[in-house]
């Protein structure tokens, strides 16, 4: 027989069906009973048919100590590889928690940090799958030395290329920080959990008495915490969106995102106006006005449950991805808060490390009034959206449909943070405050001293909405580009979208600035 002998080859094919096995199949049949999918299942819902290199298939435990000596590690508890999804280079971990629970030991820290390394070179997307029991205790502090080196290589991968986390059960202790350095966490209903202790700890230490779920589950950190920006109610459905989002962004920093082509009309939108209510103080859905905006209302929103007054998310106009800001005026009538702002902050600075143009969508009375707000740091938090809209060099368009007061409005991406456009529609109102309390200031005296002081101060009221709570005040200053008619809002969008195309602007040049954190 000429060439490799086939016992060679009957070999090999035996190690990789074992190690493809993974724990067994009673372990692979427990993990179904909870309703989850497996490392390699979950992987080749990921990937396109027929594209999955696996790396380090038949690596294994190197240590010996508290009962491992000889005992089988397929892959050390993680699958990692590439392959293509929907025709684009992605690499990928997937903690295999049915081999010792998915525990992170050196070999399983080693083959994250070369699929990792793997994809900075490549420049291309990573997708971390955990479902992990958390630092392996048998491995001591090799297990937290690999937990250390993943740390760092999140930090040198982060505005490189995008990192999306998908958490498909446990993630515990410091094994929470990688996701949290990611660009976006994905979390399913009623089997993933985040926590830095856990229910035991805390019972100990505190004496609170609390589950998993209630703890740490995707409605705790989708809707409390912030820290999940997807939840999907099981894997394979998780999966479905994880492939939708990659479908919005670049591979890396220096590439635009996949063009979609679309056949949505730029005609004039006769209805775009009637979502505004004649009523200036009563609330409407943003999402009427974005749906409209966007092609086939095609928007993947991000945090949709947390911070519920500020509105981000992506999605195409003309076929090409951008950023959505938007204040939502059904919740804390648009208002700008604590967590508004970090959710926006870190949603812009994204959209800039990879390209993606911002369009802002404007109806702020201001920022949410309050002691508590006041002792939480709303200076400090709502100072993150001036700076990362001021420091985003990416094309920015903002568009007032109705409120635009004060510092919040500049928050939103005023002229002076440096957009490109800032149109108006002509129910907009720019200035420092709304009408009602600058005539109060304004107009004081004349109001204190007359005859009737509650008609005087109405009729200031709409005196000073009339001479400047306006567009056209501020157009004629410049502080607006254009007044617009609401209707061709889609139509202008993609003009100056594509003038804008090839912008550069110069950073300084510096280490790096220092982000009010």
């Amino acid at each position: 027989m000429k060439g490799i002998n086939r016992k060679c080859i009957e070999d090999l094919e035996v190690r990789e069906t074992e190690a493809k096995l993974g724990g067994g199949s009673s372990r692979i049949e427990k993990q179904h009973a909870k309703g989850k999918l497996t490392a390699r299942e979950r992987i080749e819902l990921l990937f396109d048919p027929n594209t999955f290199f696996e790396v380090g298939l038949l690596a294994k435990n190197s240590r010996g100590d508290f009962g491992l000596r000889g005992k089988a590690v397929p892959g050390d508890g993680v699958v990692t590889g590439y392959g293509f999804v929907d025709g684009r280079k992605v690499f990928v971990f997937a903690q295999d928690s049915t081999v010792m629970g998915g525990s992170l030991g050196a070999v399983h820290g080693e083959k994250i940090c070369t699929i990792m390394d793997m994809a900075a070179s490549a420049r291309a997307p990573i997708v971390g799958i955990n479902d992990s029991a958390g630092a392996r205790v048998q491995e001591g502090t090799e297990s937290l030395a690999a937990y250390g080196r993943i740390f760092r290589k999140n930090v040198s991968c982060s505005g490189v290329v995008p990192q999306i986390s998908v958490i498909m059960g446990n993630c515990a202790g410091g094994a929470v920080y990688s996701p949290a350095m990611t660009d976006f966490i994905f979390m399913v209903e009623n089997s993933s959990y985040m926590f830095i202790t856990g229910p035991r700890v805390i019972k100990t230490v505190t004496g609170n008495d609390i589950d998993m779920l209630n703890l740490g589950g995707a409605k705790v950190h989708s809707e409390i915490s912030g820290v999940c920006d997807f939840v999907a109610p099981d894997d394979r459905d998780c999966i479905l969106q994880v492939k939708r989002l990659l479908s919005f962004i670049p591979s890396n920093m220096d590439l635009a995102a996949p063009h979609v082509p679309c056949s949505d009309s730029s005609l004039r939108d006769t209805e775009m106006f009637d979502v505004i209510p004649e009523n200036r103080k009563a609330a409407f859905d943003m999402h009427k006005i974005i749906d409209r905006l966007v092609d086939n209302g095609d928007f993947m929103e991000v945090k949709r449950s947390y911070a519920k007054n500020i509105i981000v998310g992506l999605a195409r106009i003309d076929g090409n991805a951008v950023g959505i800001v938007a204040n939502q005026p059904y919740f804390l009538a648009g208002t700008l808060d604590c967590n508004a702002s970090d959710k926006a902050s870190r949603f812009i600075r994204f959209c800039d490390a990879f390209n993606i143009p911002l369009v802002s969508l404007v109806d702020v009375p201001g920022y949410l009034p309050g002691i508590q707000h006041e002792y939480s740091g709303i200076i400090r938090h709502g100072a993150k959206m001036t700076y990362a809209f001021s420091e985003a060099t990416v094309p920015k368009i903002t568009i007032i449909v109705r409120k635009a007061y004060g510092g919040a409005f500049q928050a939103m991406c005023g002229k002076e943070m440096g957009a490109d456009q800032v149109w108006a529609w002509p129910s907009a109102e720019v200035a420092v405050m709304g009408a009602e309390g600058a005539a109060e200031i304004v107009y004081a005296r004349e109001i204190m001293n007359s005859d009737n002081p509650d008609e005087t101060k109405q009729a200031k009221i709409e005196k000073y909405r009339e001479k400047y709570s306006n567009p056209y005040d501020a157009a004629e200053r410049l502080r607006v580009d254009a007044v617009i008619d609401p209707g061709w809002t889609r139509h202008h969008l993609k003009t100056v979208l594509k003038v804008l195309a090839d912008k550069k602007e110069a950073a300084p040049v510096r280490k790096h600035g220092n982000i009010p954190l």
